[in-house]
């Protein structure tokens, strides 16, 4: 193990770190949860002067991760913005058409799984393409859709395209970043979601209904920017983590081979910290899905609010998530990843009562202030995954764990909706209406306890070094004369293992 100077001088969490000991007992374990939840009050620039420290290519990662993700969105929301329409066209229900929404979120973990394994074994730039390309087929596919079961196999298949994404963008934007800059790019990397989304309930304004199209020109229009987003990714070179990385498999002589063994110690080693994070991805997406899903059925059916009133508040709602999760993902390089988290939820826990009762214009500003902190734990998240993956399978890791949690929060409108229906309020004419606040209120309290639990107990890596060289993992896949070969270290340099992986000292 590296000293806890060492580590000082690394701006890494000394317990965090042994925590990552796979010798360490569940007493002790546990024993570090509540130490190692102080905040490290890490240093940090202004934050212009942090993202001044990315170099040009760094920020054209960025910026093409972040722009593929906010269209990721996009695509995904044209559906549930045009459920009436819909509707009419293939003479379904509403249910029905909800089914399109359904299957995304069902068959978006078979994507992360093969998109994941295929961005860490060959490249981040080629599965990205692919990803691309399916987007721009499938989202015209839809929009030329005539019956139902085409409409639904479409978006099946889009599900599997959008699952795809979420890992490799998280990869080609943070694993070359500077240390220092990780959070505020986490934050405004996941706050591409609410971008798409606002983006997407723009262009449904003026595309939908607007032609004698009707709803089509909205997809149609959905599959243009993936040309442009797939030609910015070609200029682009593979990340230099990857890079690196695949040297090594190249320098030990069987490509194939060695990253078969790399997924071997990945499973040995870091089973149980696989199943941790879909279990806490799993609550995460509860929170997003919860607070969100039927917030605009209870402005319009409980609250009696307009259209118009309806989409101004979600605007700004949209706006209070950019903000918090950009914020907050600043922020938790100076307080740390679990810390961030847990004072979001609590906050957010507080709020629910201006959330779900406030029955007039002025729940504006609690659903500004609610999202700020519901997308502001959601700001920590990517880089959080990062700094907990194995290094071999960082793609498949946070890909895997986000969509297989979305997976199993797909149902969070149903359960809203069924609980809804045990507290009925006086109809409006012939329209049921039900307290949908107060079944938000209780829905949302479980979950951020939940999250609350799990992060408390969970671990943090804040500061993780990405360098194959740092990397214990590939020293036990592919073995120590292979990594050195790659990296260009002699014999004069001898391995100093600690959490974060190897370390080179001059003896």
């Amino acid at each position: 193990m590296a000293s806890y100077e060492d580590k000082k001088m690394r701006g890494d969490s000394p317990s965090d770190d042994a925590m990552a000991d796979n010798h360490m007992g569940l007493g002790r374990y546990l024993a570090t949860r509540l130490p190692t939840l102080k905040p490290p009050m890490a240093k940090a620039p202004n934050p212009i002067k942090l993202l001044a420290t990315l170099n040009l290519q760094q920020w054209l990662f960025f910026l093409v991760a972040f722009i593929a993700w906010s269209w990721d969105a996009f695509d995904f929301f044209t559906v549930s913005l045009t459920v009436s329409e819909l509707s009419k066209e293939f003479d379904k229900t509403t249910a029905q058409i909800t089914w399109g929404i359904t299957l995304v979120l069902m068959f978006r973990s078979v994507g992360a799984i093969i998109f994941g394994i295929a961005a860490d074994r060959y490249g981040r730039k080629w599965p990205f393409v692919v990803n691309n390309i399916l987007f721009i087929v499938l989202e015209l596919g839809t929009g030329f859709c005539n019956t139902y079961s085409q409409f639904l196999a479409c978006r099946a298949l889009f599900g599997i395209a959008m699952g795809g994404l979420y890992g490799n963008a998280a990869a080609t934007a943070l694993e070359d970043c500077p240390e220092q800059a990780r959070g505020i790019i986490s934050g405004m990397l996941q706050q591409g979601y609410a971008f798409g989304y606002l983006m997407a309930t723009v262009f449904a304004r003026g595309l939908v209904g607007t032609t004698s199209h009707g709803w089509r020109p909205l997809f149609w229009f959905g599959a243009c920017p993936p040309v442009l987003i797939i030609i910015f990714r070609l200029c682009l070179p593979e990340t230099k983590s990857y890079t690196q990385r695949a040297a090594v498999r190249k320098a030990n002589g069987n490509v194939a081979g060695t990253f078969i063994a790399e997924g071997r110690v990945a499973l040995q080693k870091h089973g149980l910290l696989l199943i941790y994070l879909v279990l806490l991805m799993a609550g995460f997406n509860f929170m997003s899905h919860g607070s969100q899903d039927l917030y605009p059925q209870m402005l319009e059916n409980q609250f009696n609010f307009s259209k118009n009133a309806v989409t101004v508040t979600q605007v700004v709602a949209n706006l209070g998530a950019m903000t918090g999760g950009t914020l907050v993902g600043y922020s938790s390089q100076i307080f740390g990843r679990r810390f961030s988290i847990i004072v979001m939820s609590i906050v957010g826990g507080l709020l629910l009562y201006p959330y779900g009762f406030v029955s007039n214009k002025r729940v504006i500003a609690a659903a500004f202030f609610e999202q700020f902190c519901v997308q502001g734990a959601w700001g920590v998240i990517p880089i959080h995954l990062m700094e907990l993956s194995p290094g071999s399978f960082r793609t498949f890791v946070v890909g895997t764990s986000y969509q297989l949690g979305n997976l199993v929060s797909s149902a969070s409108s149903t359960i809203e909706s069924t609980i809804g229906e045990r507290f009925p309020l006086p109809p409006k004419g012939k329209t049921k209406r039900y307290e949908y606040g107060k079944v938000i209120a209780i829905f949302m309290a479980c979950v951020y306890t939940y999250v609350i639990f799990l992060t408390f107990f969970g671990p943090e890596r804040r500061g993780r070094r990405f360098g194959v060289e740092h990397d214990s993992d590939m020293v036990d896949a592919a073995g120590r004369e292979a990594l050195y070969r790659a990296t260009g270290r002699g014999e004069e340099t001898r391995d100093s293992s600690d959490a974060d992986g190897v370390h080179g000292e001059k003896v």
